[in-house]
C-alpha cells in the first residue's frame, strides 16, 4: 500500500469528514502525519469518527473553533466547504496551503491519471473512458464522484494501472502538484457561481485541471467552446481538440457517416448506442482519451454498440403503451435541459422544477420547440410555468412531486410521445439529491399502467 514520501507537511487538519476526509486522514495517518479532523455536523458516536479516534487521530466534532488550526501546517478541506468558512478564511490568513483530497492522490500516482471535467456530461464521459480501457483490457481504476475515494484507489494501485477520475471546479481549486496524464476538458457556461461567485474564478478552477501539464502529457478539448480553447492554448500539453463541426486531423472529429480519431474510422454514427447531439461530444471525448491511454478499436466499438447512458444522465426508464420515458435528474440547470430536449424530434412533455437559485428560464425557450406540455414542480413552478406561456404551450400542469409529475405527464400524453424528467434545478427543495429525486421518478414510471 503506498504512502506519501517527500511530502513536507507534519501536522495536518482534515476540515469536513464523509467519504473524502475519512480517507485522507487515514491516508495521511499511514503516511505517518500528526492529523487532527474537524466537522461540524458530526458526533463522537458516529461510526467514521469512532474509527479514526481508534486509529489515535484527533477528532473535534459540532463546531469550527480557531482553535483547530493551531500548530497545523497544512489543510485538506472537504470540496463542498466554500472558502468563506471561518476556518479556511483563517488558514488563507496564517498562510496555510490548502489542499483537497485528489491533490493527496496526485502525490501518489500522478502519471496515471485520466481526469476529466466540464460543466455537463462529466460522469458519461468518464464512465465511457473507463469502459473503453476495460474492454480494451487494460488495467483501470474508476475514481471519485462515482467510485470510491481517489487518495484511496491510488494507495492500492500498481504501476500498470491507471486511474479514470471525474473532477469538480471544487476539487481543483485545492490542488498543488497534481497533474494528470491526459485531461479531458469537455464544456464551460456559467455554473456554481454561488460558490466561484465569478464566471472567471470558476473557468480559473477549471483550468487547474491542465496547469500542471508538460510536453509529455495531453489535453483533449471541445475545439467548439471558446472558453476551453482559450484554456487549452496556454496549456503546455499537447493538445488533442474533438469537434462536431470541423474536421480535427490531431483528435476527434465526424463527418455524416463515421466518428474518427486522427485519420482512422473508429466506428459508424448509426452504431452508436447512446442517444443525443450533446452524447456525440462526450463521446468524441471518451475515444480520444482512451485511445491515448491504450484502448484498441475492439473494446471502444464494445463499448459504444451497447451503453445507453448513466443513471439519471438522460436514461432511458421505460416504454409504457408507447410512451417513452427518460430520467435526465441531473440535468440541474438550463444547459443540461436544453441539451437533452435536443435529442428527441418527437413530441415531448417535460418535466422540470427544483429548487430556486434566483434565475430566469429564458434561455430554454429556444429549447422548447417539440415540448407539448409542461409539468412543473418545486419552488421553480412558476417561473417555470411562465417561461412555457412565453414559449406558447398551452397544456402546462403543477404538480407537487415528480412522482405526480410522472402520472400527469401520462395521462396528457400519446403514443410516440417522450415524457422526459430534466429539471433544469437543483433537487433540494424537495430531495436530498438528484439521485433520490431520479429514483422516486422511476419507481413512479414503473407503477403507471
Amino acid at each position: 500500500m503506498k504512502t506519501l514520501s517527500n511530502f513536507p507537511y507534519k501536522r495536518v487538519l482534515v476540515l469536513g469528514l464523509a467519504k473524502s476526509g475519512t480517507a485522507a486522514a487515514k491516508l495521511l495517518h499511514d503516511s505517518g502525519k500528526e492529523v487532527r479532523v474537524n466537522d461540524l455536523k458530526a458526533d463522537q458516536n458516529d461510526p467514521q469518527v469512532r474509527e479514526l479516534t481508534e486509529l489515535g487521530i484527533e477528532m473535534i466534532t459540532g463546531g469550527h473553533p480557531l482553535s483547530v488550526l493551531e500548530g497545523v501546517e497544512l489543510l485538506v478541506k472537504n470540496p463542498g466547504i466554500p472558502y468563506e468558512n471561518p476556518i479556511v478564511e483563517e488558514a488563507e490568513k496564517r498562510k496555510i496551503p490548502i489542499y483537497t483530497e485528489v491533490e493527496l492522490a496526485g502525490q501518489l500516482v500522478n502519471d496515471s491519471i485520466i481526469g476529466i471535467t466540464g460543466s455537463n456530461g462529466k460522469t458519461t464521459t468518464t464512465t465511457l473512458i473507463y469502459e473503453m480501457l476495460h474492454h480494451s483490457g487494460c488495467k483501470t481504476k474508476l475514481a471519485g464522484n462515482i467510485g470510491n475515494v481517489a487518495c484511496e484507489v491510488a494507495q492500492n494501485m500498481d504501476e500498470e494501472e491507471r486511474m479514470v477520475i471525474e473532477l469538480s471546479s471544487f476539487q481543483l481549486m485545492g490542488i498543488d502538484r497534481f497533474k494528470p496524464k491526459v485531461s479531458v476538458l469537455l464544456n464551460l457556461f456559467e455554473a456554481h457561481l454561488d460558490y466561484h461567485h465569478t464566471f472567471e474564478n470558476y473557468k480559473q478552477a477549471k483550468a487547474n485541471i491542465t496547469k500542471n501539464q508538460t510536453e509529455e502529457d495531453y489535453i483533449v478539448y471541445n475545439a467548439d467552446d471558446k472558453n476551453i480553447a482559450d484554456i487549452a492554448a496556454k496549456s503546455a500539453a499537447v493538445r488533442v481538440p474533438f469537434s462536431k463541426t470541423e474536421r480535427m486531423p490531431e483528435g476527434a472529429w465526424c463527418d455524416n457517416r463515421y466518428l474518427y480519431f486522427k485519420q482512422e474510422p473508429i466506428i459508424l454514427l448509426k452504431e452508436i448506442a447512446l442517444v443525443g447531439s450533446h452524447n456525440l461530444e462526450n463521446i468524441m471525448a471518451a475515444v480520444s482519451a482512451a485511445k491515448l491511454s491504450g484502448a484498441d478499436n475492439e473494446g471502444i466499438k464494445q463499448v459504444l454498440n451497447t451503453f445507453t447512458g448513466v443513471k439519471h444522465r438522460l436514461q432511458f426508464v421505460s416504454n409504457k403503451n408507447g410512451r417513452l420515458f427518460y430520467n435526465d435528474s441531473k440535468a440541474t440547470n438550463i444547459l443540461a435541459t436544453s441539451r437533452a430536449l435536443s435529442s428527441f424530434a418527437q413530441p415531448t412533455i417535460l418535466l422540470a422544477g427544483g429548487l430556486d437559485r434566483g434565475n430566469s428560464f429564458s434561455d430554454l425557450i429556444p429549447s422548447l420547440e417539440n415540448v407539448k406540455a409542461m409539468i412543473v414542480f418545486g419552488e421553480t413552478a412558476e417561473k417555470l410555468a411562465g417561461t412555457a406561456l412565453e414559449a406558447g404551450i398551452q397544456a402546462i400542469e403543477y404538480a407537487e412531486n415528480v412522482e405526480e409529475a410522472a402520472r400527469k405527464a401520462y395521462q396528457l400524453s400519446e403514443k410516440e410521445d417522450v415524457i422526459l424528467l430534466s429539471p433544469a434545478c437543483a433537487s433540494w427543495d424537495q430531495y436530498r439529491t438528484f439521485e433520490e429525486r431520479g429514483d422516486m421518478f422511476v419507481k413512479a414510471v414503473h407503477t403507471l399502467e
